[in-house]
């Protein structure tokens, strides 16, 4: 019977977590990058001393007016002077206490943002290939990289201004119930609207600069794409086409942008007008309580100034706000990514460590659907004998190179198991299942570095002296000798100096270094031309010996030089046997044979 398939349509399987709130969201970022944490209680207490500063002047103020200058037996400069004195002195510190905050905050965000940069991308790759091919390549770059940078923007900025601005607010608050609790109670009435206006567009504005993180990844998606994908779109002349995708994406996230923008203008204008009123009411009501003697000249005066430095937090919280939106719709998307559940997990420590040597591979019951669609292997069942040379073949769409995938768990099966000597793929840690079982896919991805260093991602510890003897072995050292700087030769991004067939080559060389004990081909030699085809034969033939290999072919060559031959048709193995036995059955092998020799003389 089948196992349960996903229901997931053919969608993005990483969430994008937008049922998390606001201070859901802070909480859960906070975990991932502890280093935010770190020292807080200590930046908060600076930030105290930073914001002295700035509630020393109205008290000096205050002091100077009603001390000083309104003095009994007339001005007192000396009082006045001693007075400035003490002010410059207290903020020359208070600024030094700013910069301290300044470097702590800045500190702590680069360490915590580059623990959670390092987290979503180390988790990526323990995404499967099809989780990933669910998420656009660009779009998924933007979640480690430009919404880790929103992110960045409102700790540095943000962390700073939010904790000067609390602790002045507290402390403007503080000096304001001294001076005149009535003029305080009016100053809190008259900002109470902004409150409860900033408390509406919270979520508002969540909600639109969600959507311009969401279209930030869409545009990277679509100009990453046309960039990949450019030689087909000039094969094709759909230049245009191509242009007015682009044009959609940015136009897109342009009218998101400014939607956003307007929303938070709309705050930020509120919380202008509200400062303001609250100003002129504070002026007006305290003027009336100083013509009666309820307060002084200089209270008054220390009181504006105290309202001054209250409403400049609130004016700064619109701003904040700002930020703080636009940074949780960014870790969002960042924790989307690392709340992914890792369907190809690496058991690591907890896993079953196996020695190198000959290899067996057993599939059992072995199912696998993709998401949304009908299952591509239904009840699989192989045993593959070590040092033997195995080809599957079928016809496209059969579930050979699914197969081929299960094997180096690239993914997981859905139902069933895969086993390397006994042991399910799924507890053998990534370090021991890498060295032992090698993947050369049909397409040999190539870094934008030299062709040495290419193949050295094979085996990293190897020499020199290992490289040359491999590029020897494989027949290859004519072919690298005839490149501008041999091994040193650049071979591009992507490799596109080199023709498909030369990629490939590289790729083989790659494997052939990392000498695994299982090798597996998935049409490895789909892109090398009949000539190279031979050498590179010749070279995988003294490869293969004395160890397991599964080639997954598309010439059926390869099945007539394979010690068993695996026929698959329709997600069933069909028929399993020596490659001249099926021929003489008349079954699936034997018409595909036929085909293919057809083909080959006519």
């Amino acid at each position: 019977m089948s196992p349960r398939t996903p229901a997931t349509s053919g969608g993005s399987r990483i969430e994008a977590q937008s049922d998390l709130g606001t201070l859901a969201t802070l909480k859960r970022g906070l975990q991932l990058s502890p280093e935010l944490r770190k020292g807080l209680l200590v930046t908060a207490l600076i930030a105290v001393v930073a914001t002295l500063g700035r509630v020393v002047i109205p008290f000096v103020v205050q002091q100077t007016t009603d001390n000083g200058i309104m003095a009994e037996g007339g001005v007192d400069l000396d009082y006045v002077l001693r007075a400035i004195l003490l002010a410059a002195g207290v903020v020359a510190i208070t600024s030094v206490a700013q910069y301290a905050v300044n470097v702590r905050l800045f500190t702590a965000a680069e360490s915590g943002l580059a623990t959670l940069r390092l987290k979503a991308f180390r988790h990526i790759h323990d995404l499967s290939v099809l989780t990933q091919s669910t998420e656009r390549r660009g779009a998924l770059v933007s979640r480690v990289t430009s919404d880790v940078d929103t992110i960045s923007m409102f700790v540095q900025f943000g962390g700073l201004m939010l904790l000067i601005s609390t602790a002045q607010i507290v402390l403007a608050t503080i000096l304001m119930f001294i001076y005149s609790p009535a003029l305080a109670l009016v100053a809190y009435l008259c900002l109470l609207p902004l409150v409860i206006l900033v408390r509406y567009l919270q979520p508002v504005l969540g909600r639109a600069y969600g959507l311009v993180r969401t279209r930030v990844g869409d545009m990277l998606g679509a100009v990453s794409e046309s960039i990949v994908g450019a030689t087909t779109i000039r094969a094709y002349g759909v230049e245009d086409r191509t242009a007015e995708r682009i044009d959609r994406s940015i136009e897109a996230h342009r009218q998101s942008a400014i939607r956003a923008q307007i929303r938070s203008v709309v705050a930020f204008v509120s919380g202008q007008t509200f400062a303001g009123i609250t100003t002129a009411v504070v002026l007006v009501v305290g003027t009336v309580l100083a013509t009666r003697g309820h307060l002084t000249l200089g209270q008054l005066l220390a009181f504006l100034f105290l309202v001054n430095l209250f409403t400049q937090p609130v004016l700064m919280a619109t701003e904040i706000l700002n930020e703080l939106q636009n940074a949780v719709a960014g870790w969002r998307r960042v924790i989307g990514v690392v709340d992914t559940p890792a369907d190809v997990s690496d058991p690591g420590e907890d896993g079953i460590v196996q020695e190198r040597g000959p290899i067996t591979v057993d599939f059992e019951d072995v199912w696998y659907a993709y998401p949304g669609g009908e299952p591509v292997l239904r009840n699989v069942n192989l045993r593959i004998e070590p040092h033997t040379r195995v080809a599957i073949v079928g016809e496209t769409g059969s579930g050979k190179t699914t197969m081929a995938k299960l094997l180096t768990r690239l993914m997981d099966p859905a139902g069933g198991r895969v086993l390397l000597d006994g042991t399910d793929l799924r507890r053998i840690p990534f370090s021991t299942l890498r060295r032992r079982v090698v993947l050369v896919p049909q397409e040999g991805f190539l870094f934008d570095q030299d062709l040495r260093e290419n193949i050295r991602f094979g085996k990293p510890e190897a020499s020199n002296e290992d490289l040359d003897l491999a590029v020897t072995e494989l027949g290859l050292d004519a072919w690298v000798a005839g490149l501008p700087h041999g091994l040193d030769t650049r071979v591009g991004q992507r490799g596109e100096s080199l023709s498909a067939g030369e990629r490939q080559l590289v790729a083989i060389a790659r494997a052939y270094l990392a000498d695994p004990d299982l090798l597996v081909l998935d049409e490895a030699t789909s892109a090398v031309d009949p000539s190279t085809e031979v050498r590179v034969q010749r070279a995988l033939e003294g490869l293969t010996t004395g160890r397991t290999s599964v080639a997954i072919a598309h010439r059926l060559s390869t099945a007539e030089a394979a010690d068993m031959v695996v026929v698959v048709d329709q997600g069933r193995i069909v028929e399993v046997g020596h490659h001249r036995d099926l021929v003489g059955q008349g079954g699936v092998y034997s018409r595909m044979h036929a085909s293919w020799a057809a083909q080959r003389t006519g």
